[in-house]
């Protein structure tokens, strides 16, 4: 696939068949991915791959977890504290949108907390992988996992597979980290869900807009 392809059919998959993902071809993407680029070659991400009885045991510990309202406060602000323009809009048209191809109401709060909860088994993915740093690194280290997460998406793609990059797991860390027997440096970034597409699913049909470059850009000289 070549990597305009892979970038411009990347999206955020929220319903995935039940296709097993064999663990050398994880490793394969995860070999790919270890290319992104990092300050000074630190390579400062590490990554958590559950799959079969531990994923099964672990989203089964995060529903517990949601069904009886427990949650962590997050150990970094992924989102503003007060939402601005053009931000909000953004945020509220990719929502809604998403609601809006399920047929969930704005008003329906049962059937959006049910959509929300579905990403504590990640989407019904067969793999997940937990992506962490050392918590004493600074702040660019969080822009070379970032970039170390778009590589794995777009490698997952090369390989015809599909992921949901998901931040959700943020406020259930401490769960996650006794799980996973984590050390206690290890921040928790992010979960990723991976897998084979359910091409028939609809929210799987919703697609994002993203703003034209001269929305974002200039150019100087």
């Amino acid at each position: 696939m070549h990597v305009d392809e892979a970038i411009q059919t990347r999206k955020s998959v929220r319903r995935f068949l039940p296709t097993p993902v064999d663990r050398a071809m994880v490793e394969h993407i995860l070999a790919v991915a270890s290319r992104a680029p990092s300050g000074s070659n630190i390579q400062p991400w590490n990554v958590h791959v559950v799959a079969g009885a531990a994923k099964d045991r672990l989203c089964q510990r995060l529903l517990d977890a949601v069904d009886h309202g427990r949650s962590d406060t997050p150990e970094y602000h992924y989102y503003p504290q007060n939402w601005f323009e053009p931000y909000l809009e953004r945020r509220r048209r990719c929502g809604f949108g998403l609601y809006e191809t399920l047929g969930i109401g704005r008003g329906d709060k049962a059937e959006r907390e049910a959509q929300a909860r579905r990403n504590f088994h990640l989407f019904d993915a067969p793999v997940g992988l937990f992506i962490t740093m050392d918590r004493r690194l600074e702040a660019g280290s969080f822009m070379d996992c970032g970039m170390f997460i778009q590589s794995v998406m777009l490698a997952a793609r090369g390989q015809g597979l599909h992921t949901c990059p998901q931040a959700a797991f943020a406020w259930y860390h401490t769960l996650i980290r006794d799980e996973l027997k984590l050390d206690e440096n290890a921040l928790l970034l992010c979960g990723i869900a991976l897998g084979h597409e359910d091409p028939d699913a609809p929210e799987n049909h919703f697609i994002t807009q993203r703003e034209p470059v001269s929305g974002f850009a200039s150019f100087y000289g």
